[in-house]
């Protein structure tokens, strides 16, 4: 069975980046199909701006929730690369820590607010506002689970690496 885990964990790590991809295809297609209306025929239609709107949200949220590599997201590379692998392991604590609580004590209020907007929908595709919202409870639930992790590692002594300023790239 350990085998098998990191098998299924990259399995799922594509089906989050189709997912990613599939939004980021039907954000694009909608922005062309509201030129081509706009511009082509002078038939300016409004869903078409506002799947872009929703299709952008749940791809930034859905991208940072399982998409992004923990060694490509944003830090403060000149202070965490200037000190050693205990220093990066203790900043790592700490923001996991910070991070964490944060979203933990934000979460009832985030859930509250969700389930709350139920009550509207969207203006042109009628969705409602608590499934359209419901992303970042998913976000915020990954990330917590993220940061876990990464804190748990870095006490354990797996300090993150240190940034690589030759090796920069666009992620892939």
């Amino acid at each position: 069975m350990p085998g098998s885990l990191p098998r299924i964990g990259r399995w799922l790590i594509r089906r989050a980046e189709n997912v990613a991809a599939a939004l980021l295809a039907v954000m694009f297609l909608a922005f062309i199909v509201q030129i081509v209306f706009r511009y082509l025929l002078n038939f300016p239609i409004g869903w078409t701006s506002e799947l872009s709107i929703i299709t952008w949200l749940w791809l930034i949220l859905w991208g940072a929730a399982f998409v992004v590599r923990e060694r490509d997201e944003i830090r403060f590379d000149v202070i965490y690369g200037s000190v050693g692998p205990k220093a990066r392991a203790i900043m790592a604590v700490i923001a996991a820590v910070g991070l964490v609580a944060s979203y933990a004590l934000s979460l009832p209020a985030v859930i509250d607010y969700v389930t709350f907007m139920k009550v509207q929908e969207t203006s042109y595709l009628d969705i409602r506002f608590d499934w359209l919202f419901s992303i970042y409870v998913v976000f915020a639930v990954a990330s917590i689970a993220r940061y876990l992790w990464l804190g748990w590692r870095a006490i354990r002594g797996n300090a993150p690496e240190a940034p690589d300023p030759t090796r920069a790239s666009s992620g892939v």
